[in-house]
């Protein structure tokens, strides 16, 4: 999810669930005394043919289309159209005959949408949700496919019942308003220029997009008193802190300074300033933990920022905090890109002098509205209007780097 910080890999959460590849998961497969008698009499037939074929998925909410993408080129289906050179294959960007693939990277896809890909694909579907079967029926499809090369299954969970992480309901509502209630906004108001169309979609605007700062962040967990910020780390935030430049050098974010600058922005959308930050960090330390140790006890709403530079070719703000894991207490840091700016109306507001160092609120308003789909602007009923506003926001102009981190937004 995009307004989520910078972090590498998670704990799993562990009961209920099992890593394949832990220790206990290898003496498990180990203890499974008939293990050599299903391989011996074709019970394990579908899972070879499966992984023969894994893929993991292109996007965080590609899960169900990267599932299908297996299973139908286990099934050896030919989907008819080319993946790449030559290559036809089935692959988890290609599945968008039964809904948009821009609108699955902001839900996810349902049960009943996979099922219909599934058939347009070619493949034999039956699909049964939890009322219209029974336990019994289940194992017996488990154990059909499972010794198939040609049936295999699909299930649908909820993670919450094996303790694992799902969509942030928070950020769930942000996305919803951008890509829902803005069209409609757009389309029900009489709007008068550039300036006006910046009120009406952010004058209205869900107060935690400020938490989108998140995006350009790194968040880690100390370990051994180590707070040097290491060379990868430097690197990863020297590329957000050039995509925040090639952000401030946009038409869109003059405009949207300009608006800012005129008074119409409410302070509950700002994500400046230092208290802010440490606000947003503490957020993320407490996220970084549950994700990264998989049971958090309490978060410590304590945080303290320091400063990293002008020594160093690219400065970096630091936040640190501390969260309570099962009883013991961790250190976490949530690390953000550094950028000086010139200082406008908006920073005079806002008391704090660190305030143009790290992302700011102009930042945050122009990325959000530069990764709207192209034709959110369609509802803009003075054609001439729509126009103009549909080239300050087209990602044709944009430099490579800057359009690689627009498409990963909503």
């Amino acid at each position: 999810m995009a307004a989520v910080a910078g972090l590498y890999r998670r704990a799993l959460p562990s009961p209920p669930a099992i890593e394949f590849a832990s220790s206990e998961g290898k003496v498990r497969l180990s203890l499974l005394q008939n293990y050599l008698e299903a391989l011996a009499n074709g019970n394990m037939d579908g899972f070879f043919k499966l992984i023969s074929y894994y893929q993991t998925q292109s996007e965080p909410a590609f899960c169900g289309l990267a599932t299908l993408a297996m299973v139908l080129n286990a099934l050896g289906i030919d989907p008819g159209r080319k993946w790449k050179g030559p290559w036809r294959w089935f692959d988890d960007s290609m599945l968008d005959c039964c809904e948009p693939l821009e609108k699955v990277k902001v839900e996810g896809i349902s049960f009943g949408k996979v099922a219909c890909l599934a058939h347009c694909n070619g493949a034999k579907v039956d699909a049964f949700h939890t009322n219209e079967s029974t336990v019994d029926s289940f194992r017996n499809y488990v154990m059909t496919c499972a010794s198939s090369e040609d049936c295999h299954m699909i299930v649908s969970y909820n993670r919450k019942h094996l303790k694992q992480s799902c969509r942030r309901s928070g950020w769930d509502t942000a996305a919803k308003y951008l890509t829902e209630e803005v069209p409609h906004l757009l389309s029900s108001n009489e709007i008068k220029g550039i300036q006006g169309i910046l009120s009406v979609i952010l004058a209205s605007a869900p107060k935690n997009l400020r938490d989108f700062i998140n995006w350009v962040a790194e968040v880690r967990k100390l370990e051994d008193g180590n707070k040097v910020v290491n060379e990868e780390e430097r690197k990863r935030l020297s590329i957000k802190e050039e995509v925040l430049k090639q952000v401030q050098e946009t038409e869109l974010y003059k405009y949207i300074t300009k608006w800012i600058q005129l008074g119409s922005c409410c302070s509950s959308t700002s994500v400046g300033g230092q208290g802010s930050l440490c606000e947003i960090a503490s957020k993320v330390c407490c996220q970084g933990a549950q994700l990264l140790c998989g049971k958090v006890g309490a978060c410590n709403g304590t945080t303290h920022s320091k400063h990293l530079g002008p020594e160093s070719a690219e400065s970096v703000t630091v936040v640190s905090g501390k969260v309570l894991v099962e009883d013991a207490q961790h250190g976490f840091e949530m690390l953000v890109p550094c950028r000086q700016r010139k200082c406008g109306d908006s920073c005079v507001r806002n008391q704090d002098a660190s305030y143009g160092n790290h992302p700011s609120t102009e930042d945050v308003l122009t990325i959000l509205l530069l990764a709207l789909p192209s034709d959110t602007w369609c509802a803009v009923k003075d054609e001439k209007l729509q126009k103009e506003f549909s080239v300050i926001v087209s990602l044709n102009n944009l430099p490579d780097l800057l359009q690689q981190e627009v498409s990963k937004i909503l």
